[in-house]
This record gives C-alpha cells, structure tokens and sequence, in this order.
C-alpha cells in the first residue's frame, strides 16, 4: 500500500485532519494496483466522520437559459450557439417540482437560476416560490442564484433558505481559461457572505474541464480552506454549442482518485454526486463512488442534461444498505 495511505490512516481516519495539498495530489496520482485501497480508505473515513446516511437532494431550474456569463462548460450561457433557450417556471410548477422531489425521499430541493446575481424580479419570484413550496411540502429548500450583494444574502436567509449553492468550478489558478466574465475572487466573496449569514455552504465544482492534476489538488485545497457544509462533484459532460464541447471526457480510473482525495481532504464534508458521473462511471462507477468516500446524490435530470432515474439511485443505495437522511435529521 502506498505510503500516502498510511499517513492518510492516521492523520484523516484516526484524526479527523484533512489531507494537504501536496498528500492531495500523491492520492490523485496513485497506481492503479492501490486505487481500490484508496477508495476502501476513503469509505472508512466517510463512515467515520459523516455516518453511513446518503443525502438525497432533487433540483429544478427556476430561469433555464440565456445567461450573459460565458462559462465554457454551461449550455445555458446566452453567448454560445447552444440548444438550450431562457425559459421560467411559474409558482405552481415549482411547487409540484417539489412535490416530485419529495416523493423521492430527499430532503433537499434547490432552485436554480441561470443569472449572473438575481434581479428584483427573481428575488420576487423566489420569496413567492419559497413561501409556497413550504406551505405545500415538508422539505428544505436551497438555491443557486449566482453572485449575491450582502442585502440579497440576508433577504435569501429572512425567507428560509438554509443553504446556498455556488460553485468556485475550478482552482484559481485555472478559473480564468474557462470564465472571462467574472472572476474567482467574485464568487469567493458571495460565498464567504452567505457562510457569515447562517446558511449553509454549498460550494464545488467540476473535474475535468482541461485542469493538470496538480490543479486539480490545488482545487480541493482551496475548497477545504472554505470548509462548505457541502461539495457538489460533477465531472464534466461536454456540450453541443459550448467551447468545451470536444473536451475529452474523464477517465472513470481519474474520477474515482478524485472522489477518494476530495474525501481525505475533506472527512467531515457532505460530498454530493453531480452531474456527468453517468457518462463519466456508468453504474459501476457510481457504486464505486458510494463505497468510496460520496455520501450525498443528486436524484433525477439535472439542468440542461439527463441523469439517472431516481428509483435507480434509491435502489442502489437500499442493496448497499445505506440509509436515506431523513428530513427530521436536518432540522
């Protein structure tokens, strides 16, 4: 067994210290023959520090399409000859989007925008919508509205949402060959608000956008350096239309290393399964993930692209005997 395992055992397992950058990229370097061990160890580490329950969250995009950022991973930027067009959900249809989500078990459900920061009119529309969705269904409520000001983060909180969603993406060093429009340090800055204003953070990013692995490891430190209550994993799924459309996809080999790193540098960390892990693991590779350090899925489609059906996920969870949180958990 490689010897960052061992340091790993001690430091992460038996103290419940994340891993550092350098340790982190000697996880997301291991030789095949010791992956296995890594993500073995990882699994430990979760159970350890987080308990055998899976957090199931349903998302719904409020506003789809049409953004004025130029993110080159996202089909819903409105500068890219992409499919997908600006489309918005009244407040009934957000509600039976709930419902839906509901029904599946999860705990969580996050609206979602495709905007650089809301405007008045979003504000109005996501008051309305939260105060409908909690008269009408016991679940939390979460968003991912872009880049706040201190007045929209404490107007997010006064409503009930309890916990914010936005993704750092990439490193800091990488972020700018994949946005021009706005900057690492904005979103920081959105990020450290809401942390300072009670809710919880939910920040992450996606694997696989052109990044070195050595960037890869300054990512996860960046992000335990932030210490989310959450960390979304997606892996990237390249898009029609987007100028990361002929990115290859990840190696499911490289994804499994980042899920077992991201977990030792973050032991005590909900790490939540995103999107493209179907085309990046298939089935196989998702159970691999579950029993390798992730303790929180995404049910059913994502944004602009499809997922797996919820029902599969619930049953993968029921074989592997890990318990769905229940929502009286989280209150």
């Amino acid at each position: 067994m490689a010897d960052i395992l061992d340091r790993a055992r001690t430091q992460v397992l038996e103290r419940g210290v994340g891993l550092d950058e350098s340790d982190i990229l000697e996880v997301l370097t291991i030789p095949d023959e010791d992956l296995t061990a890594a993500l073995q160890l990882a699994h430990e580490v979760r159970m350890r520090w987080c308990g055998p329950e899976v957090e199931v969250e349903g998302i719904v995009s409020l506003k789809t399409g049409g953004c004025p950022e130029d993110c080159h991973f996202c089909s819903q930027s409105g500068l890219f000859t992409s499919p997908v067009r600006a489309v918005w959900l009244d407040i009934p249809q957000l509600v039976e989007a709930a419902k839906q989500t509901a029904a599946t078990g999860a705990t969580e459900f996050c609206i979602v925008a495709a905007v650089r920061g809301p405007d008045a009119r979003l504000m109005k529309q996501m008051r309305a919508g939260v105060a409908a969705i909690r008269e009408a269904v016991d679940i939390q409520v979460a968003a991912s509205l872009g880049m706040l000001t201190q007045e929209q983060v404490d107007e997010l909180a006064e409503m009930g949402v309890h916990r914010y969603n936005h993704n750092l993406e990439t490193c800091r060093s990488y972020f700018p060959n994949v946005v021009s429009t706005h900057s690492w340090e904005e979103r920081w800055e959105t990020l450290t608000m809401v942390r300072e204003s009670g809710m919880e953070v939910c920040c992450g990013g996606i694997i696989g956008l052109g990044e070195s692995v050595e960037q890869r490891a300054e990512f996860a430190a960046q992000l335990a350096s932030l210490a989310p209550h959450e960390v979304p994993l997606n892996f990237l799924n390249p898009r029609p239309g987007t100028p990361l459309e002929n990115q290859p996809v990840l190696a499911p080999r490289d994804a499994l290393r980042a899920i077992a790193a991201f977990r030792l540098a973050m032991p005590k960390t909900i790490i939540r399964y995103a999107g493209g892990r179907e085309i990046t693991l298939g089935d196989l590779g998702t159970r691999d993930g579950l029993l390798g350090g992730v303790n929180a899925v995404i049910v059913g489609n994502y944004l602009t692209t499809l997922g797996r059906p919820a029902t599969a996920d619930l049953e993968l969870l029921k074989e592997l005997s890990m318990p769905v949180k229940a929502l009286s958990a989280t209150l």
